[in-house]
């Protein structure tokens, strides 16, 4: 088998309708869009238009809530810092402060704090403060010898 030997399977591609391409062809003139009308235009989407029937979305009832003043928080995993400590973007016998974790690179922006979780596995024996922490996240750094301080974030503006 060479090169100029390989085709698909007959009947595996269609060729494209090309339309507005004369009488003959089928889907000239209008291109199957018929006449006049917003439908017939380009560039008209009518999405979601189920011909003046209640369309699906609004048929369904709302669900669920946003809150307006929900506070967002940076997540990291403990097996994150464990990495960093290891890689010696973090000095674990220093305080590892929220600022000291966007300096090194593994929080790019404190949002309105810092939260850390207990996945993956902690070795280090280090002094951690940030504003929050999973139950897991603190029991885990005791368990490795150090301590993990949750602070109170700052009065809310």
């Amino acid at each position: 088998m060479k090169l100029n030997e390989l085709s698909d399977n007959p009947g595996a591609t269609k060729s494209k309708q090309r339309v507005g391409r004369g009488a003959g062809s089928g889907k000239g003139k209008t291109g199957g869009r018929g006449i006049k009308g917003q439908k017939s235009r380009s560039g008209v989407a009518i999405k979601g238009y189920e011909g003046g029937q209640m369309p699906l979305y609004q048929r369904l009832p709302k669900r669920g809530f946003n809150k307006p003043n929900r506070k967002a928080f940076a997540v990291i995993n403990l097996g994150l810092i464990q990495k960093f400590i290891d890689e010696g973007k973090i000095d674990a016998k220093a305080d590892i402060t929220e600022d000291a974790l966007i300096a090194s690179g593994l929080v790019r922006r404190k949002k309105d704090g810092i939260r850390v979780l207990a996945k993956g596995d902690f070795k280090a024996k280090a002094t951690i403060t940030v504003t929050g922490a999973s139950k897991g996240a603190v029991e885990a750094v005791e368990k490795a010898g150090g301590s993990l301080t949750v602070t109170t974030p700052a009065a809310a503006e």
